[in-house]
């Protein structure tokens, strides 16, 4: 296979941008990802890509919840802040707070929606886990156009 060629024809994909948060006991955190897509409508199943050595990963296989707060055009700064591991203080991850979900993981105060998700499906299968999360609760705090990758001029992907 031509490697450039896979590459480019992978960056192709169009990626919106998303915090993915999770509890279990008293750890939590929170995180920027994009490989998130709707999987079904009945039940309401979501899809997200989850790095394998992230801080999230066994947050989310012990709890089998996790939080995605959608992120909106112009939140560049909010996805920026979550490439590497921030602890929660004061009710913040760094500069913005968050609040808990039904289910205890943190949804971005600033996010113009999230859904929380129960895990239905645990793949580990490469250096992301595939994990499928059926929708519990959803939020919508105003209408917007989600963030996407294309808009901040970064690539992750191929």
């Amino acid at each position: 296979m031509d490697e450039n060629a896979k590459k480019r024809a992978l960056l192709m994909i169009p990626y919106g941008l998303f915090i993915l948060g999770a509890r279990h006991g008293e750890s939590q955190t929170v995180a920027t990802i994009n490989w998130v897509t709707q999987a079904s409508f009945n039940p309401p199943l979501v899809v997200i890509g989850v790095k394998g050595d992230s801080s999230l990963h066994p947050l989310i296989k012990n709890s089998g919840k996790f939080a995605l707060s959608v992120l909106g055009t112009g939140q560049k700064a909010i996805a920026g802040a979550f490439f590497r591991h921030v602890e929660p203080k004061d009710g913040k991850f760094g500069n913005y707070a968050f609040e808990a979900g039904h289910n205890g993981a943190p949804i971005i105060s600033e996010a113009p929606a999230a859904v929380e998700c129960d895990v239905v499906g645990f793949y580990e299968l490469g250096d992301h886990s595939v994990v499928v999360g059926k929708v519990t609760e959803a939020h919508v705090k105003k209408e917007a156009e989600v963030l996407t990758m294309k808009e901040t001029g970064w690539n992750y992907g191929g």
